[in-house]
């Protein structure tokens, strides 16, 4: 009788990463890396969160988070942002050395991400576009979808990464398409939000219960994870962010600039960048994207909530 063999646990080995951009997404990503068991090394510009500051190692500059880990990630509100961070005084590209990885999970121009990857691999390194979709819920859940560009090889070296924050991960394709697959979910998300707040106004000025309304659509074919969480934002008028008006703005403009360079008529696209647009007409720019309700509401002198007067 042969002895009993010895029960192995595969787990991913500690990697020392670098986190730059700790907002409303990036803390409770950092924070997911530091619970997978990872070393991580932080720069903001603003108060490191008290939960990352206990157990990342803080770093004075990109530059010094790039010279200390081997995979260095991003989360930056725009594309100007991403290009100082990574090329301007003391950023990441002067902290390098051949092999490192470079991720950019934030949401930018794809054009400007093809320039990016092109300046890191000629310094020997890789680089990976990954911008996510799932807002702050799916950050704080680890429940993120993420939408990668660059080299299968780059692409499997990340994954531990990856799985420590998402759930959906997916390599689109070569550098930049990850950037584009997020324009697109942009379109689709800012489109849907309007589909819910016109449906929900409706049922309110029509005299029925939103929230029953909500509840009952839930059940069916108008049924997504926007109806399901934006749609009780608006019922339940809770627009703190979340994804701030401001932010989709900026990924529309990128839909919207590009499709002109493809000749692309992209109408609803327009239209519901004019309702943000209202939005921030009226102080909210920093309001949750699903308040672009109240651009609607506006327009049509009455609120979901309110009893309609006849």
């Amino acid at each position: 009788m042969q002895p009993k063999q010895r029960e192995t646990h595969m787990t991913t080995p500690s990697l020392k990463i670098g986190f730059i951009g700790l907002g409303i997404m990036g803390a409770p990503m950092a924070g997911h890396l530091i619970k997978a068991g990872h070393a991580l090394y932080v720069y903001t510009r603003s108060k490191v969160p008290a939960e990352i500051a206990g157990a990342a190692i803080v770093c004075v500059d990109a530059h010094d988070v790039a010279s200390r880990a081997d995979i260095i990630l991003t989360m930056l509100p725009d594309t100007p942002d991403v290009a100082k961070v990574l090329f301007g005084d003391k950023g990441i590209a002067s902290g390098l050395t051949a092999g490192k990885l470079v991720i950019d999970m934030s949401s930018i121009s794809p054009v400007d991400t093809k320039e990016f990857a092109q300046k890191i691999e000629a310094l020997g390194c890789d680089y990976l576009d990954a911008p996510v979709s799932g807002g702050e819920v799916g950050a704080k859940n680890a429940t993120l979808s993420i939408m990668v560009g660059g080299t299968p090889l780059a692409f499997e070296r990340a994954k531990p990464v990856f799985e420590a924050m998402g759930k959906n991960i997916t390599r689109v394709g070569n550098s930049g398409d990850g950037q584009t697959c997020k324009v697109a979910n942009q379109i689709v998300v800012a489109l849907t939000i309007n589909a819910v707040a016109e449906g929900l106004l409706f049922a309110a000025r029509a005299g029925a219960d939103p929230a029953k309304v909500r509840e009952a659509l839930m059940g069916g074919l108008a049924t997504s994870r926007i109806l399901e969480v934006h749609g009780e934002r608006m019922v339940k008028r809770t627009f703190n962010p979340g994804f701030r008006i401001a932010l989709h703005q900026k990924d529309l403009n990128l839909a919207l600039s590009s499709a002109k360079s493809l000749g692309l008529a992209l109408p609803a696209t327009s239209t519901a960048q004019q309702l943000f647009s209202a939005c921030v007409a009226h102080g909210g720019a920093a309001w949750d994207h699903s308040a672009m309700v109240q651009a609607l509401e506006k327009m049509s002198n009455f609120e979901i909530g309110q009893t309609p007067t006849s």
